[in-house]
């Protein structure tokens, strides 16, 4: 069966227009008016790890994975109480360097500065029944770094967060949906089970499961486009 995996940044309240990225910022109503839908559609939100037995086809029924990428505060501020509220749980990826710091990486994009979750709300996070994965160490392109370079960012992330939570790291996402056919053997090799990527569409059993596809959901999708995304992706 195909399964949407849902990517989300942000949640809070958008920036000013021209922001750039500021279609990435959903709105916390907004995301608590799609969680709605889901349970409105009998579909169940659950974390990526969840969710891999349904894309493999060893497991049927109506899920979608939810996803957030770069692990910002506002998503624990904002987004964790809707989730417990509808009993759902998400996969949070993590860039490892930047835990309590910030999103330095869009700085020189001119994205206004969003703190990241710190160790504390990590482990509280964690200890609700989310997931928690790698971004990486430093949210880079991986294709334009060396291999050994690559390798190190993917692999010491995942050490790090399972020596913070005590617990292995099977969920992986590629910084900008950047990625090649070597990114994805150096995540395998890493000890993941699973990577996504930025292509669109709805997972499968016949996708390389080091390049799931998702649907990004932006600030100003409508209800009838979202139940779009989940239903096509």
């Amino acid at each position: 069966m195909a399964v949407p995996i849902l990517a989300y940044h942000q949640i809070a309240v958008p920036p000013l227009r021209k922001a750039p990225f500021r279609s990435m910022v959903v709105h916390p109503e907004a995301f608590h008016r799609q969680m709605e839908w889901l349970k409105r559609l009998g579909i169940k939100g659950v974390s990526l790890r969840e969710a891999m037995p349904y894309i493999r086809g060893e497991k049927t029924g109506k899920v979608a994975a939810i996803t957030f990428d770069d692990s910002y505060a506002n998503v624990y501020e904002n987004a964790l109480p809707v989730l417990q509220e509808f009993g759902f749980t998400a996969t949070n990826f993590v860039v490892a360097n930047q835990i309590g710091g910030s999103n330095v990486w869009d700085v020189p994009l001119g994205v206004a500065q969003a703190p990241c979750m710190s160790v504390e709300q990590l482990k509280r996070w964690h200890s609700l029944g989310h997931e928690v994965g790698s971004h990486t160490l430093d949210h880079v392109r991986l294709p334009q770094l060396p291999m050994e370079e690559a390798r190190r960012q993917i692999t010491h992330s995942r050490e790090l967060l399972e020596d913070l939570l005590d617990e292995g790291i099977s969920s992986f996402c590629f910084p900008y949906g950047d990625e090649t056919p070597l990114d994805r053997v150096l995540a395998y090799e890493a000890g993941y089970s699973a990577a996504t990527t930025t292509r669109r569409g709805r997972a499968r059993s016949s996708d390389d499961p080091f390049g799931l596809p998702r649907a990004t959901i932006r600030r100003n999708d409508s209800w009838l486009h979202f139940v779009k995304k989940c239903a096509l992706g």
